[in-house]
């Protein structure tokens, strides 16, 4: 079973999932940190591919991927740096990126990589989501990815129900139209939202991503969903603190105080 569907089987509330960016802030470190994440009780990683122009990410996440960029990550090394920690690591791995350097890589060639270094899902924020069911899905079904969508406040309820219909694993439920970046708290606007979702009925579990940095925002986001999605504020502590461990427990320690 894909490790994703298996993490939702056995747990459905206060799944942590945390993002942060390969080849930050050091060009080796992403088995570093995957591994101090997952020692650490983080239930589901996302790994970004850092990307010139990551349109819906914030300035953190932006400056980042340039970081990670001038050091020399690309896809191929990331490739690499997974294989070497492939069984070492129990937990769902996800590669976050954007569509253009995947289709550079070829996209069969990006899901068979995938398999082969234990990545159980995809997310491509700029994938039509028409061109993801005529073309993607079936290749990424070949090699038993998750291809995980998402919605945001505006998404319509048709658009939603269809991408629950043509998804497996988990909805990234995106808590503003904004790009990324952390907030104190979700206001009664974002809380309709999370609402209104609920009441929908959908079959997929969801996740509820950006703003969440501190234990209020945490809290709203398990209240409201299967779990939630940090990526800001442990980006921001990956180049605060000295090393990946310590950035790990820094952010446990913000969002339990």
């Amino acid at each position: 079973m894909n490790k994703i569907n298996q993490l939702f089987r056995q747990k459905q509330k206060e799944i942590l999932s945390i993002y942060f960016t390969a080849g930050f802030p050091q060009l080796n470190d992403t088995g570093r940190i995957i591994k101090a994440l997952q020692a650490n009780g983080v239930e589901l990683i996302e790994v970004g591919i850092p990307f010139s122009d990551p349109m819906a990410d914030g300035l953190v996440i932006q400056e980042s991927s340039t970081v990670a960029l001038r050091n020399g990550m690309n896809l191929k090394l990331l490739f690499s740096q997974l294989a070497e920690i492939t069984g070492e690591i129990h937990i769902p791995l996800i590669l976050m990126g954007y569509l253009n350097p995947i289709m550079q890589y070829g996209f069969e060639d990006f899901c068979r990589d995938c398999r082969a270094t234990g990545i159980s899902g995809i997310i491509i924020p700029d994938l039509p989501f028409d061109e993801y069911v005529n073309t993607y899905k079936p290749i990424a079904d070949i090699y038993d990815l998750r291809m995980i969508m998402l919605i945001t406040p505006e998404t319509s309820e048709e658009r939603i129900r269809l991408i629950d219909t043509h998804t497996e694993g988990f909805i990234y439920m995106v808590s503003s139209a904004a790009t990324t970046g952390a907030q104190k708290s979700f206001g009664e606007k974002k809380q309709a939202y999370f609402r209104r979702i609920n009441n929908m009925g959908l079959r997929n579990p969801r996740l509820i991503g950006f703003g969440i940095s501190n234990k209020e925002t945490l809290s709203a986001a398990f209240e409201n969903a299967s779990g939630a999605i940090i990526g800001s504020k442990f980006v921001s502590l990956l180049r605060e603190e000295k090393n990946p461990e310590e950035a790990v427990l820094s952010l446990l320690r913000s969002l339990s105080e």
